[in-house]
């Protein structure tokens, strides 16, 4: 069966995919968004929304809602394994450089079901799910999307594609697309669980530096608990990674009593990888569906958001023909640019540091944090690292 769908296709049920569908939407375009799952994936995954993308959130008129479930978070602490703090880092210090000094903490699959809802308000949405990309064939004027569905085997036709299926993509894969670089030797394990690290003296976001009990502590929002994570051997299978998680994490909680109330864990391995393009004719791709990142330092979401919004705004410009599709190829080309030049190097350095085990390297790491919690203006750049993220908008002037 052949379908013509009015409008974009947007695959991908995840904040990016359906971000960018919202969008799109609210410019008055019919959006299909495809997912492969039943529903948004629950499993423990990205939570942090750096002050750029909080920014984008507030523009959106998401921030209000996400406030409601989410957890603000102004302070930092870099910390030893052994409890001593190396520096401790307030985001007051960027009030005048932003209308939003402040991070914001929710796990990734309640963001989508704020944006989901108001998806669905505009009145030019709909959501199929159980729809797996298989195939894509692009015309002059259209692409064919080759879906599995519960009815069985289907052909959509759209004017435009969007991929933000995650990682694993099924539209990149469909194009022949290689996502190229590395993935770490390390299996990461994030847990979700409950414990009173504020009463030990924790920050809301705490990075731990150590070679083997290295570990990321961050809050996850207002009712859900603590999100530790830490490494573990690749060697493992995930039954024994979760065997072996409480002994681990006894390790890791200040004041632990050796019960440890976990509600969730999820062990993964970790990539920076990218694509070649993140544009092939019809078909543009955003978020981990064209890069991967590890997650110390909380850029990848980060990043994907600010993919969403800059390919949403390029391309409801193209369809309405306010814009010429070089719009296209300048957010394809300015968004790659950045995680190759910031993102990618970024979050590499941010993991080095966690876990590194060379004596000289290390105690260079401690005192150079140290010299951050005292110096107010390194706090600062190192803070404002997130707008460096945010791409610029296409100049349509010079084209018009």
């Amino acid at each position: 069966m052949t379908e013509d769908l009015d409008g974009v296709a947007v695959v991908g049920g995840g904040p990016v995919g359906l971000l960018t569908a919202l969008i799109l939407a609210r410019a008055g375009i019919h959006v299909t968004l495809l997912e492969a799952q039943a529903d948004i994936l629950r499993s423990p995954r990205a939570i942090v929304y750096h002050s750029s993308t909080v920014q984008a959130l507030a523009r959106l008129g998401l921030l209000d809602d996400a406030r409601e479930q989410g957890m603000l978070k102004q302070d930092y602490q870099f910390r030893l394994a052994d409890g001593t703090v190396l520096a401790r880092m307030d985001m007051s210090v960027i009030a005048g450089d932003t209308d939003h000094p402040y991070n914001l903490h929710l796990g990734q699959d309640r963001l989508a079901d704020i944006v989901l809802r108001h998806l669905l308000r505009t009145g030019h949405a709909r959501v199929r799910w159980h729809h797996t990309v298989t195939a894509i064939t692009q015309r002059d004027d259209r692409v064919e999307v080759a879906v599995d569905t519960p009815a069985g085997p289907q052909t959509l036709r759209t004017r435009w594609l969007v991929g933000a299926d995650g990682a694993r993509s099924g539209v990149r894969d469909a194009l022949g697309l290689e996502c190229k670089g590395i993935t770490w030797p390390e299996r990461f394990v994030a847990v979700n669980l409950h414990h009173d690290f504020e009463r030990h003296g924790y920050a809301r976001a705490n990075f731990v530096l150590d070679p083997v009990d290295w570990s990321i502590i961050p809050i996850l929002d207002k009712h859900s608990g603590w999100r530790v994570t830490y490494g573990e051997d690749p060697a493992l299978t995930e039954a024994q990674v979760a065997e072996r998680a409480p002994e681990r994490l006894a390790r890791l909680l200040p004041g632990g009593d050796g019960h440890v109330p976990i509600d969730r864990i999820a062990p993964y391995r970790v990539h920076q990888r990218v694509v070649d393009r993140m544009r092939v004719g019809r078909v543009l791709l955003a978020g981990d569906a064209a890069h991967i990142t590890n997650p110390c330092g909380g850029l990848g979401l980060t990043s994907g958001l600010l993919d969403a919004v800059h390919l949403g705004d390029a391309l409801a410009a193209v369809v309405h023909g306010r814009a010429p599709e070089a719009a296209l190829d300048a957010y394809a080309r300015e968004r790659r640019d950045i995680f190759v030049n910031i993102t990618s190097p970024t979050a590499s350095e941010n993991k080095r540091r966690l876990m590194e085990a060379d004596p000289a390297r290390r105690e260079a790491d401690i005192a150079r944090l140290r010299q951050l919690n005292d110096d107010v203006e390194l706090q600062r750049q190192a803070l404002l690292l997130s707008t460096r993220l945010v791409s610029k908008p296409y100049d349509f002037a010079t084209t018009t």
